[in-house]
């Protein structure tokens, strides 16, 4: 999970010297085949990321993986994923291996311990930014129609693929997302949060938990997820569209990706219109019941949730911004959003 506008880094309180984070990852990319003229720190949410120039003119992607968060299985099995995006056709990163032919190499950052990996540069803009520059509304609903479209491609590849052998990713079901121990903390216990927030947030898992279980993991709508893919994760280059950071992807309802990509907008008053785009896009190449749809609404609010999870399991990242504005986009939607639900009859409506 990236932070953002929705999808904007706020400011990083840095928890170790980025001395050492340069010095790692100059010690780490001689494991690779490359000549680096320049080293560059790009980004820091769950990895270290740097971009690699190199004497030959291609550049590359260095990720200094966030130490404990996925084991060496899960992040192979990451670009296994990718791998096979890739041959269906999607945009998806590509990886270098070392020059001993591995996926990943072991460095040292201070006295941590953590994987690095090497990827392809993308040239381009996030779609993000090319929405946040534009007052075009219809422009904003195209690259909308885009992402849904991008996002059944996604799933398309998802559901019809045979993982291979010891494949392995965490699951983002009811008990990931709404149970004892969800894979991004126990929101309810954030210390952002007051008492009675606290408790209210503690009402909500027990709530929503019964819901997600009784949706149920049904192959049309459950599979590999990207789970992060908003608009800040797609790099747009003329017609070609791109989806990086796969920190987050794992086994989950295709209606989080979905809530995913329309949260950054929606306060915004074109949040109806883009919704509508990005399922209209998302239907254009794969089925969507409505009964299904109107389940959108509680992923979003299960979004909001997860993100005061991700937040809180953070100290090293300031987002109280980020924070304040998940937290109140739960208290105004979901009680009633929960309580529409419980009162429908949802397992005959999904069956």
């Amino acid at each position: 999970m990236t932070p953002r506008r929705l999808c904007r880094p706020s400011k990083l309180r840095l928890t170790r010297s980025m001395d050492e984070a340069y010095a790692a990852a100059h010690r780490v990319v001689a494991e690779w085949p490359l000549e680096p003229t320049r080293i560059e720190r790009v980004s820091q949410s769950e990895n270290i990321v740097f971009r690699v120039d190199c004497t030959d003119d291609t550049i590359y992607v260095l990720r200094l993986h966030r130490p404990g968060y996925h084991s060496f299985d899960e992040l192979v099995s990451e670009q296994a994923w990718t791998s096979a995006l890739r041959d269906a056709g999607l945009g998806a990163p590509r990886a270098l291996y070392t020059s001993a032919g591995e996926r990943y190499a072991l460095t040292r950052v201070g006295d941590e311990q953590r994987y690095a990996g090497v990827l392809e540069w993308v040239d381009g803009d996030t779609m993000l930014d090319l929405i946040d520059s534009s007052i075009d509304d219809d422009y904003v609903a195209q690259r909308y129609m885009e992402l849904g479209r991008l996002i059944a491609a996604l799933h398309n590849q998802a559901t019809g693929w045979s993982l291979p052998a010891g494949f392995c990713r965490h699951h983002l079901d009811h008990h990931g997302l709404m149970g004892d121990q969800p894979f991004w903390g126990r929101f309810w216990e954030s210390g952002a949060l007051n008492d009675d927030e606290q408790q209210w947030c503690a009402s909500l898992r027990e709530r929503i938990y019964p819901l997600l279980e009784a949706y149920g993991k049904r192959p049309k709508t459950y599979s590999l997820i990207h789970a992060d893919l908003h608009p800040g994760n797609v790099i747009v280059h003329g017609t070609n569209l791109h989806i990086i950071d796969f920190d987050d992807s794992g086994f989950g309802w295709h209606l989080y990706d979905l809530a995913v990509a329309v949260m950054p907008y929606r306060n915004d008053s074109d949040f109806e219109a883009n919704r509508d785009a990005l399922l209209e896009g998302y239907r254009e190449l794969r089925p969507l019941d409505e009964a299904d749809a109107a389940m959108l609404p509680l992923f979003i609010v299960v979004r909001a949730l997860a993100q005061i999870g991700w937040i809180a399991a953070r100290p090293e990242f300031d987002g109280d911004s980020l924070h304040s504005t998940a937290r109140a986009y739960a208290q105004i939607n979901a009680e009633q959003v929960i309580r529409d639900l419980e009162r429908s009859n949802l397992g005959a409506n999904l069956a």
